[in-house]
């Protein structure tokens, strides 16, 4: 019987790892229910790490397939740089030219980022110090609870620890994630609320930071 492997991302791994950031970008869910455009979106969350850290990031591999990943930053600072200076210039120039700001959907959910921005909402403290580096964690919903999601954390921990990094940090909407990350020896470093999926959710979202010292 085949088993789920998890091993060092690798070049063909990266279609995968964006159609599964687009299919549990709402919640665990597919983001269509408030995005148009899959690629501006699967860049926006996955370009920095599969193009520009590879080497911080993981998959979950199951016959061949990957069903989940994990992508990581060293350095959350190194990380804002790039995307400021390289890919957040090339964003706004694919979501100008494709015309996406004429779909009402999308016209809905920047008007509400905007918004939550305007009430201040993504601000919270800066936690690089003690913890520089990040992840965001995704599998498949069809391979949830076979702990494939604790074997990439230990997986980008043990890489970590042996490149010497000091701590770790991450956001999660989720409550059932929060759980699962205080499972891991995570750590509550700040609880927060967003609004910009009220229209959806009928409710404020809970944002969670996580963090877990390493040294």
């Amino acid at each position: 019987m085949n088993e789920i492997i998890i091993r060092r991302y690798e070049k063909n791994d990266r279609s995968f790892i964006r159609d599964i950031s687009w299919d549990t970008a709402f919640m665990g869910e597919p983001a269509d229910i408030f995005f148009s455009s899959k690629k501006i979106l699967s860049d926006f969350l996955t370009l920095y790490f599969t193009d520009y850290e590879p080497k911080s990031c993981f998959s979950a591999e199951y016959n061949g397939k990957v069903i989940g990943y994990l992508i990581g930053a060293k350095n959350t600072t190194v990380l804002n740089k790039v995307f400021q200076l390289r890919i957040l210039s090339r964003l706004l120039i694919q979501i100008v030219s494709s015309g996406i700001l004429l779909k009402k959907k999308n016209l809905i959910l920047f008007s509400n980022f905007l918004i939550s921005y305007l009430r201040q909402e993504f601000e919270i403290p800066d936690f690089s110090k003690d913890y520089p580096a990040t992840l965001h964690i995704n599998l498949d919903k069809n391979w949830r609870s076979l702990h494939a999601g604790s074997r990439l954390i230990a997986a980008y921990l043990g890489y970590l620890t042996e490149e010497k990094i000091s701590g770790v940090y991450l956001a999660t909407a989720s409550d059932k994630a929060a759980g699962f990350f205080e499972r891991q020896g995570f750590v509550l470093l700040y609880k927060g609320r967003r609004s910009y999926f009220r229209y959806l959710l009928h409710r404020d979202m809970p944002i969670y930071i996580y963090g877990k010292k390493l040294q």
